[in-house]
């Protein structure tokens, strides 16, 4: 007797059937196939063809708004409103991560700021995580503990294998199937503790429709789409910057132009020490512009400013009002897990 066939095959097949008889899933049968696998009721094999099918195809908005959904379902409620959804997965490899201290800006300026992310899984790129607890910012623990500090202080940053085991342990398989699968585009947009306005930056141009018809399928408020440094909410403020927001299912596309001198090298040393004399007041033109060119697009999206040249110089006078003793401290020494 031949053995049943296992009820997750049927997605694999569908994946898999060949040029011309593979399709994408649907958003409910995406929904269903994620919500399988974070049930634990998918496996090893089958999940591993079915994320490289999923890559060698593409992902596309509803397929990614299907696992967006199963994800969100699996996570508990959260009790605190929050202004702002930080993703941060690509780490940054040729320009030190001056997104953090955008967010931090923020945070100190009086809106609540969620990151999240996961350190370690592409080699030779530094990570929010350990940047931030290097630059002495505690890590949220748990989900409690991150409403706590979201309180207290109106940013935390908890990493994904605290949010959900089975989501940071498939991204951490990129090592083992040596490429990134549709779950790095899945948790840009889970936005976990259901704030208002999710910033979710890529690094192919290609992936900002599949954001926007992910988030138009599941109807988020609002989300900002572009194409950060490295993959990171970050702006290069030597380069213009195309720049899509939706904002209650209305889909808006600005062009921001070039803030400095466009000729920028990569950053050798990578010195996180130079992080903290910029927080302290150290010139730095490129540092100084991918931060308040950030804050701006985050202003933008939370809809606190319309345009980018009142974005801008919204977000300059917030640089210049941080409080310079508050969240970066002394550089921590550097853990051995690089």
């Amino acid at each position: 007797m031949l053995p049943a066939l296992h009820p997750f095959s049927r997605f694999v097949r569908l994946l898999g059937r060949g040029r011309t008889l593979t399709r994408a899933l649907t958003f409910d049968e995406a929904e269903e196939a994620m919500a399988m696998i974070l049930a634990g009721q998918v496996a090893p094999e089958q999940l591993g063809a079915f994320l490289m099918l999923l890559r060698i195809k593409e992902e596309t908005g509803e397929e990614i708004a299907g696992f967006i959904r199963a994800a969100r379902a699996a996570l508990p409620p959260s009790t605190l409103p929050v202004d702002l959804d930080w993703p941060s997965y690509a780490g940054k490899k040729r320009q030190l991560p001056w997104g953090l201290l955008a967010a931090l800006v923020l945070a100190q300026s009086g809106w609540k700021v969620a990151m999240h992310g996961l350190d370690g899984h592409t080699e030779g790129r530094v990570y929010a995580g350990e940047t931030l607890t290097r630059l002495g910012v505690p890590l949220a623990g748990d989900f409690a503990e991150a409403e706590q500090r979201l309180g207290a202080t109106n940013f935390a940053y908890l990493s994904l294998e605290l949010i959900d085991a089975r989501l940071g342990a498939m991204m951490a398989l990129k090592p083992i199937l040596g490429l990134r699968s549709p779950v790095n585009t899945l948790v840009r947009g889970l936005n976990p503790f259901g704030a208002e306005t999710s910033m979710q930056a890529v690094f192919h141009p290609g992936y900002v429709a599949v954001h926007r018809d992910a988030a138009l399928r599941l109807g988020d408020a609002r989300i900002c789409v572009f194409r950060g440094d490295g993959g990171e909410n970050e702006r290069r403020p030597n380069k213009a910057c195309e720049v899509l927001t939706i904002t209650a299912g209305t889909v808006a596309e600005a062009q921001w132009p070039p803030m400095a001198d466009p000729r920028q090298a990569p950053d050798e040393s990578m010195d996180l020490e130079r992080l903290i004399a910029v927080w302290r007041g150290a010139e730095d033109e490129y540092g100084e512009g991918a931060v308040i060119g950030t804050v701006a697009i985050a202003l933008a999206a939370m809809g606190v400013e319309a345009n980018p040249a009142d974005a801008e110089a919204h977000a300059r006078r917030l640089w210049r009002a941080r409080d310079r003793s508050r969240f970066v401290g002394p550089l921590a020494p550097a853990t051995q897990n690089r």
